[in-house]
């Protein structure tokens, strides 16, 4: 906090923004979770370079990644363009889930395979793979940890999809449980968290890369871009 704060007893803002990595190379549709060797495709590759320039000029003091290597590499072009090392977070890393290495999406017919169904048994933990409060868990650390790292000025968190809205649902107020087909993080998108002190003041969300993510990739909620949440007091 400077001295100015310090006197008018106003907190710093800090902003963290938390980024889902870029389009993978993946042909044969697997469910890649937390495996390695997963890397972006050359589409992928222009989504992390179109978000480097979007954030070109802004404060940014602090840039961290999962270790995945898709949100590092999505990572490095905003690490490299503002002159900062990339740090890792293990905390940022994608959810873990019982269907890992398989194909298993949502309309693929995998509900009706017998042997997914001991899997399915409780949406609301969830039963197949991380506990949703867990992922809440780990990832306000590293929101934290970044805040802490960025004091005063931005930093950038390169996760993934499922972790990124878990966390945003529970800043929001909202239940964890949802429908996937609802969540709100495209690709290469930026859900951008504005502390004031310790406190998350406010929520806004962005698709700098929107032009570039193939149309059945878009997210199913759609509200307009830069939308923003505060909250009171």
């Amino acid at each position: 906090m400077t001295e100015a704060s310090e006197a008018t007893g106003v907190s710093e803002v800090t902003v963290v923004h938390l980024m889902r990595h870029g389009e993978v190379h993946n042909p044969d549709g697997i469910l890649y979770g937390r495996r390695a060797g997963y890397h972006l495709s050359e589409l992928g590759r222009r989504m992390a370079d179109r978000v480097a320039e979007h954030l070109a000029g802004r404060d940014i003091t602090y840039v961290v990644a999962s270790p995945l290597e898709r949100a590092q590499e999505t990572a490095q072009p905003i690490a490299k363009s503002h002159g900062l090392d990339l740090a890792t977070d293990e905390r940022l890393i994608e959810a873990g889930n019982v269907f890992e290495g398989k194909t298993f999406g949502v309309g693929d017919g995998a509900l009706r395979r017998p042997a997914n169904w001991r899997h399915l048994t409780n949406p609301f933990r969830p039963s197949w793979g991380e506990p949703y409060i867990d992922q809440v868990v780990r990832m306000m650390g590293a929101l934290n940890a970044a805040r802490d790292a960025a004091r005063g000025h931005e930093a950038v968190c390169v996760s993934h999809q499922l972790p990124i809205w878990i966390v945003r649902s529970f800043v929001e107020r909202r239940r964890l449980w949802h429908d996937p087909r609802r969540r709100q993080c495209t690709l290469a998108s930026l859900t951008t968290f504005t502390y004031q002190g310790d406190k998350i003041v406010s929520v806004g969300y962005s698709e700098p890369a929107r032009d570039l993510v193939p149309p059945h990739l878009l997210s199913g909620a759609k509200p307009a871009k830069g939308q923003s949440k505060a909250f009171g007091a």
